[in-house]
């Protein structure tokens, strides 16, 4: 592993998890949305199935499924890590967050609902600090 490639992955994962706490602000809001209109969630594993099979939780599956990619080229640790790296998840990134992307448009409505939740704001500032840090 080359200094490079440590300071690459050093700063990958930073923000792997910095967008771990963003989602889990983003899951906690929406949870909140959920018992609003259908009551307390009984447990973790129903709010597990709810996150995974109820159309109320949905919006979250592009950020979670970035993540998971993240994830998995971090787990590989003979792999180096380069500027291409930090490029593609800019760009992911970027597609996530751009309105004129219409794939997306479900997450970014998500989204901006759950902009008025304090602990979503802080959580988004941090992770976007994170990857403003992260050179390209």
């Amino acid at each position: 592993m080359t200094s490079s490639d440590a300071a690459v992955r050093s700063k990958l994962e930073a923000l792997a998890g910095a967008l771990r706490h963003f989602h889990s602000a983003l899951l906690d809001f929406a949870k909140g949305e959920y018992e609003f209109l259908n009551g307390p969630v009984g447990s973790p594993f129903e709010l597990y199935s709810l996150v995974m099979n109820h159309p109320a939780f949905q919006w979250l599956r592009p950020l979670s499924g970035l993540m998971a990619t993240l994830d998995e080229v971090l787990d590989v640790k003979d792999r180096p890590l380069s500027a291409q790296n930090v490029a593609d998840v800019r760009h992911a990134l970027g597609l996530l967050f751009a309105a004129a992307d219409t794939r997306f448009a479900d997450f970014r409505a998500g989204h901006v609902r759950a902009q008025q939740d304090t602990r979503v704001r802080e959580t988004e500032a941090a992770w976007r600090a994170v990857l403003s840090s992260v050179e390209a």
